[in-house]
């Protein structure tokens, strides 16, 4: 599995995390870690999110981008999240 690191930038809306997390799921990605701060004089707010899956980001990326509030998506990291079988 591979790991993925995402800073998503939105308008602030009450159901914008919501949407996130429903494309997030429906596109096979599982959710490790989320946090979302309101970005400082403005109505926006940044998600830092981290998914790992076996499926390639873009196709993620590809559809959080279609989102109405989305404005900005940033790949912070990828790394291959390496199993160990005893």
């Amino acid at each position: 599995m591979r790991e993925y690191q995402l800073n998503i930038e939105a308008r602030f809306r009450p159901e914008v995390l919501e949407r996130i997390l429903r494309v997030t799921r429906h596109r096979g990605f599982q959710v490790n870690a989320i946090s979302m701060s309101q970005v400082l004089g403005g109505n926006n707010v940044s998600i830092e999110i981290t998914v790992n899956s076996q499926r390639p980001l873009n196709l993620l990326c590809s559809q959080l981008i279609k989102l109405a509030n989305v404005f900005d998506i940033e790949i912070k990291q990828q790394a291959a999240k390496q199993s160990i079988v005893i």
